[in-house]
């Protein structure tokens, strides 16, 4: 038995995602050392850009 068209995902429906998630700014802006996770809060961080790879 075979799937249905419409019940396939293809790769190109994915897109490009535009900003990270929260644990990749977290991680981004330590290595920047503009985020002390000791004394900073997880909540309402800046949005970070994903580079181009």
């Amino acid at each position: 038995m075979s799937l249905d068209r419409s019940l396939k995902i293809s790769a190109n429906l994915a897109g490009k995602r535009s900003v990270m998630t929260r644990a990749e700014r977290i991680g981004k802006l330590t290595t920047d050392k503009k985020f002390d996770p000791k004394k900073d809060k997880a909540l309402g961080l800046a949005k970070t850009l994903v580079g181009k790879k």
